[in-house]
């Protein structure tokens, strides 16, 4: 048995880990707000399969992994739960300087059998990370996100970002101080929105 989600055919194993780290979250956000609250009847929609979108995304000789800000392990988690699967020795790190939330996502790991760390760190003071991929989601303005990007990437590295309505206005903004190669591909989820994939990044002088 397969099931699509977020464009993607997944097993039935992947997909009930899928839901269990769906309910995971439910439980958890009673106590830290993992997601805002008027979204945990859309949990499915507005983040797994949200989040899932971006590993059909990925190069796949991407071996590791980072995602930034990872907050309620979105996409993080879900990445993994991916590439559990799909691409066991992808290495996945999950930047979060919340101790609270990154508590929550070393015990998602733990419970979920994963193959990732937990950062409990600032992105931009924690060790420069060399990766093959960079993902975020609803973290910041693109222009403040580049410094992050530059910082955590390999020199061949991609980022894959989550963008909202206001995409083309982050993206005229960071072309203002910073270079780099850009795809864009439409949302499954927001017929407004976009994932950005980012490569060849340097500080305009």
């Amino acid at each position: 048995m397969t099931a699509t989600v977020g464009g993607l055919d997944v097993s039935r194993e992947t997909y009930e880990r899928l839901e269990d780290f769906s309910a995971l979250v439910l439980k958890w956000t009673a106590k830290i707000n993992l997601i805002a609250t008027v979204t945990t009847d859309q949990i499915w929609t507005r983040h797994i399969e949200d989040s899932a979108m971006i590993y059909g995304f990925a190069d796949k000789n991407a071996v590791k992994w980072t995602d930034i800000g990872s907050g309620g392990g979105f996409p993080g988690i879900v990445v993994a739960i991916l590439a559990k699967e799909n691409a066991p020795d992808t290495q996945i790190t999950l930047i979060e300087s919340d101790q609270r939330k990154a508590t929550f996502l070393r015990t998602a790991i733990r419970n979920l059998s994963l193959n990732a760390i937990v950062l409990a760190e600032r992105i931009e003071k924690a060790p420069k990370q060399e990766a093959d991929i960079v993902s975020a989601r609803a973290l910041a303005p693109l222009s403040g996100m580049m410094p992050l990007l530059n910082r955590h990437l390999s020199e061949t590295g991609s980022a894959l970002l989550h963008k909202g309505r206001r995409y083309q206005q982050e993206i005229a903004q960071a072309r203002q101080s910073w270079s780099f190669d850009l795809e864009e591909y439409p949302s499954f989820t927001d017929p407004d929105a976009r994932l950005l994939k980012i490569k060849g990044i340097s500080e305009r002088e």
